[in-house]
């Protein structure tokens, strides 16, 4: 910066002195000595280039600088060379400003731990703690690293990683994260992982790493100018063997410079990149943000992804019509069960006060769990439970469950004293956002929206059903997953996959972009995604779509004006009516503008979550 300061202020003091004093000796020393203080570094940036064979726009500037010299144009040599500095150092300013989400996240790193050992906390640097150490977090302290509460409750900020703009309540058993904030409670977390293997740590390296990938665009623009540096300077010299004009020849090789056509696909993508993961949503690079723009088919794995992935009380039928009582029975005997369906029974049971103890429990393998409550026996399971254990199932009955297991629901009975007194009907209930996810997709060009799952048909199709689904395949395996989405593709669509478990790494991978579930997603399939929704936020799958294509747009924009500009100038240097001074400063507002346009892609705002 102080190089272009120094520059700029001598072209100054020469310009005034020349105005002053006409024919002096001192403005061309001050010209001369600006132009070397700013081209010094351009000169010196050519010449790396060139050593790996590459002809680029500094050289293009330092070949005008000297040819000005050598015949006498200070003034051309001095402007020339300190518009290019003052570009150079707008455009570092204005990509550092787009890194600004990454430069966030490196501020919200803890740096330091503490860690439970014996009676004692001992405070250690973050990255040293080790997978198993407890570690302690205070009210307003940053979570060091991933793990699970084992003692406390506290209000957790989770903005970091999911881009959640309300804190959320954690608890015994919950999941945390690294570089969260605990803004009120107190917790005491079993590491799962820390350092460099925290969730939050890879976020940061894969954004580091994203920002710098190129884009197929970019790609394109690279190979383009790497003929086109050569092409004009073969042009100015051609231009001047035919006119013996110096000055017209400098002034077409400045003025063609495509500063601006340079920078206008690299400025988009790193305020794309960086708009999106400070809203939650990690894109892994220049190409994969093109890509996400481009797609017309979206493939959705069922559990995890469209539902929450564990089970529901969503229903129950008691006989006697008192489902008060039904389910506090229930959940007396669910209560000593560790099957995956009874938390979500004793849960909605113990709404409606505290259960009344159970003795002589005991666990029917893959059927189900009987147990004495209040003198009672009751039994909940299976069909297969209660005829084993002789209660008979009357019409009514199997009614209930045909009905409630034909909409995809697991069904529950629940016997006492050998009479069934009623059933239970769980489910893996969808995503709250999930409900709107097909009309949002809708709005942003998406032509299908699939389910692939290997759950059962009538789960499946009553999600679909739900959800409003343009269709599904139940059943599946992970290979056969792959194989539906490579259909997809070899009818022409460009398909999405969006998926959380390590079945769906391979159907992540086939896809043309995939998409994992961040916070739920398995890390198999965040290192396969090409995009990650850290907040298990399907509503932001909408605004990653939206984000792409004002990206590409931005693009568009920035080359378009870019190629105007360019033309525009060649035709007012062949026309004379151009000077080397004044098309530089066209040129430099030119790049100047373009960043100011792909700056417009920071204040992208995503579209309304659904709560």
């Amino acid at each position: 910066m102080w190089q272009t300061l120094i520059a700029g202020t001598l072209i100054a003091l020469g310009w005034s002195l020349g105005r002053l004093y006409p024919g002096n000796i001192g403005t061309p020393v001050l010209m001369l000595t600006a132009t070397v203080i700013a081209g010094w570094p351009i000169a010196r940036q050519a010449w790396q280039a060139l050593r790996f064979r590459v002809l680029g726009i500094p050289a293009l500037v330092t070949i005008a600088a000297l040819g000005a010299i050598a015949i006498g144009e200070y003034w051309e040599a001095a402007v020339v060379t300190f518009l290019f500095a003052l570009g150079s150092y707008l455009e570092a300013r204005t990509l550092d400003k787009t890194r600004g989400a990454l430069r966030e996240l490196l501020e919200l790193a803890p740096q330091v731990a503490r860690v439970r050992q014996g009676q004692e906390e001992i405070e250690m640097p973050a990255a040293k703690v080790k997978v198993g150490d407890l570690v302690i977090v205070r009210p307003g302290e940053k979570i060091p690293v991933d793990g699970e509460v084992a003692t406390g409750m506290a209000t957790v900020n989770q903005a970091a990683i999911t881009g959640e703009s309300l804190p959320v309540e954690k608890t015994v058993g919950d999941k945390v994260f690294g570089g969260t904030i605990n803004e009120a409670g107190y917790l005491e977390i079993v590491t799962d992982k820390a350092g460099e293997d925290t969730t939050f740590a890879r976020i940061i390296a894969l954004v580091a790493a994203a920002q710098e990938e190129k884009g197929r665009s970019q790609e394109l623009l690279d190979r383009f100018a790497r003929y086109y540096t050569p092409g004009i300077m073969a042009a100015s010299l051609l231009l001047f063997l035919f006119t013996r004009n110096a000055i017209l020849a400098l002034t077409l090789l400045v003025i063609a410079c495509p500063g601006a056509l340079v920078i206008a696909t690299p400025v988009s993508v790193v305020a794309g990149i960086g708009n999106a993961a400070r809203h939650g949503v990690l894109i892994k690079g220049g190409d994969h943000l093109e890509k996400i723009g481009r797609i017309d088919t979206i493939v959705v794995d069922k559990t995890g992804t469209l539902t929450m992935g564990r089970p529901k009380l969503v229903g129950m039928w008691a006989r006697s019509g008192d489902e008060q009582e039904f389910l506090r029975l229930a959940g007396a005997v669910e209560k000593l069960s560790e099957h995956p369906l009874a938390r979500p029974v004793v849960e909605a049971a113990e709404e409606n006060g505290p259960l009344p103890p159970a003795d002589a429990f005991q666990v029917w393998t893959g059927r189900g769990v009987s147990a004495k409550v209040e003198g009672r026996q009751v039994a909940v399971g299976s069909v297969k439970l209660m005829h084993e254990l002789g209660v008979s199932i009357d019409e009514i009955a199997l009614r209930h469950l045909e009905r409630e297991e034909a909409r995809g629901r697991t069904a529950v009975l629940v016997a006492e004293d050998n009479q069934i007194i009623g059933a239970l009907f769980l489910a893996d209930t969808p995503r709250p956002e999930a409900y709107s996810l097909v009309q949002e997709l809708r709005k942003h060009g998406i032509h299908q929206v699939i389910m692939l799952t290997g759950d059962n048909a009538p789960t499946a199709k009553a999600i679909a059903d739900e959800l409003g689904l343009d269709g599904f395949s139940a059943e599946l395996l992970p290979g056969e997953k792959v194989d539906a989405i490579k259909r997809l593709r070899q009818d022409g669509y460009v398909v999405a996959m969006v998926g959380d478990g390590i079945n769906d790494a391979p159907a992540l991978a086939a896809a043309d972009v995939g998409i994992a579930m961040g916070a739920a997603g398995t890390d198999v399939a965040l290192e396969t995604a090409d995009l990650v929704l850290m907040g298990d936020r399907l509503d932001k799958l909408p605004y990653a779509i939206s984000l792409s294509r004002g990206t590409l747009r931005n693009i568009k924009q920035n080359v378009v004006f870019a190629i105007v500009v360019v033309l525009a100038l060649l035709i007012g240097v062949l026309g004379q009516t151009v000077v080397l001074a004044s098309g530089m400063l066209v040129h430099e507002a030119s790049v100047l503008l373009v960043t100011l346009n792909a700056m417009r892609l920071l204040r992208y705002r995503p579209v309304k979550q659904v709560s």
